[in-house]
């Protein structure tokens, strides 16, 4: 009897010994790094950068994070920031979630307008008014921008600096129905020298600077409904916009 009273507290404190070595061993595993989590937002349906890419910038920019790694030496700021400097990334929150992951959250820069160059590589200019590259596997539809300036715009990395009021035009077109569909092409020659190529419609619509533009696209939609209707659509080559209280058509 006595045999089997000693026998069962052995078992009982071997398992209780097991088990706290089990528990110990469970907790430092989630003291350690154990993997990554890579969740991107979308533009549209759209990304321009994909989980296996940020997976290799993080193997070649953090050799070190590799399985085990205790929990306090993962660089969550510095791997935000190494991030956030990949061009297509607007925006990362690196955190640590249970069981030890890594779990990264990436806001992709929104394209609302395209530079294009017969010469060059064209460039995306976002809703913040920054300039990024184009994406070797993605297109975004946006407004196409063309010209002297605003090729001086690419080469400046933005738009803010030099000619602010062109995110107004920008919006102004992209965010109205009719005027998105109609507007294909915004030629930009000078800071007052922009001009209009429609979907519908040969003439050249010379809208001068982007100031003013309710007016100005006012004044283009008169153009539509009076005067096109009684002179026809193949009646003029330029239409002009840019004097107040004018629409002159040639």
């Amino acid at each position: 009897m006595k045999r089997l009273k000693k026998y069962g507290v052995f078992v009982i404190l071997t398992l209780i010994l097991g088990g706290f070595i089990a528990f110990v061993e469970k907790q430092s595993i989630y003291k350690t790094y154990q993997g990554t989590e890579i969740e991107i937002e979308g533009v549209s349906g759209l990304y321009f950068v994909d989980k296996q890419e940020i997976e290799t910038l993080l193997a070649e920019a953090f050799p070190n994070l590799k399985v085990g790694l205790l929990l306090e030496e993962v660089p969550l700021n510095a791997i935000e920031d190494r991030l956030e400097g990949h061009p297509f990334i607007k925006m990362a929150d690196a955190s640590i979630g249970q069981k030890g992951i890594l779990q990264l959250y990436l806001e992709q820069h929104q394209p609302i307008a395209r530079i294009v160059r017969p010469l060059a590589a064209d460039g995306y200019i976002t809703t913040e008014g920054k300039i990024i590259p184009i994406s070797p596997s993605y297109t975004s539809r946006v407004l196409i921008l063309s010209g002297d300036m605003a090729e001086k715009l690419l080469n400046e990395g933005g738009v803010m600096n030099q000619m602010p009021e062109l995110m107004d035009l920008i919006r102004f077109i992209s965010e109205d129905e009719f005027w998105n569909a109609q507007i294909t092409e915004v030629e930009i020659r000078e800071r007052d020298d922009i001009r209009l190529y429609q979907q519908v419609g040969e003439q050249v619509i010379e809208l001068g600077d982007a100031a003013d533009l309710e007016d100005k696209f006012d004044r283009i939609q008169i153009f539509y409904s009076e005067i096109l209707p009684r002179k026809g659509w193949d009646a003029y080559d330029r239409v002009s916009v840019k004097f107040k209280e004018q629409i002159v058509c040639e």
